[in-house]
């Protein structure tokens, strides 16, 4: 990738929910874009964090401590979260779009998830924009 990546653009070239587009990489990461829209599901990335920016719309991540007890931190345009290595989490939206940063090859659905994966969330570990 050697020219700049328009975000908008990068956006609007694609519909699909939770299947996020690789707009560029730097050093072993990933940079992914993604529409955001319903539940995702329960999953933990056991060996890295994971930063959201949220571009637009709202972006919900309910967390899971290890004794169950669950809270959710409700993301609006421009704010930024980082879930960390080993914390269950799923997100879940109204509508929106979100920027993350994972390293490459980091699935969508983590190392574990809860239950069926849903016919909108896409198990990937990103696509070509």
């Amino acid at each position: 990738m050697t020219a700049p990546v328009n975000l908008t653009a990068a956006l609007a070239s694609f519909d699909d929910v939770y299947s996020p587009r690789i707009v560029a990489r730097m050093n072993d990461y990933d940079v992914r874009v993604a529409h955001t829209l319903g539940e995702h599901v329960w999953h933990v990335h056991e060996h890295t964090d994971e930063f959201f920016l949220v571009l637009d719309g709202r972006f919900d991540v309910a967390l899971r401590d290890p004794d169950g007890t669950e809270r959710t931190v409700v993301l609006r345009q421009g704010d930024t979260f980082v879930v960390p290595k080993g914390v269950e989490h799923k997100p879940s939206s109204p509508g929106g779009s979100i920027l993350m940063f994972e390293p490459s090859g980091t699935s969508t659905t983590g190392d574990r998830h809860e239950g069926a994966i849903p016919d909108h969330v896409d198990s990937t570990t990103g696509h070509a924009l």
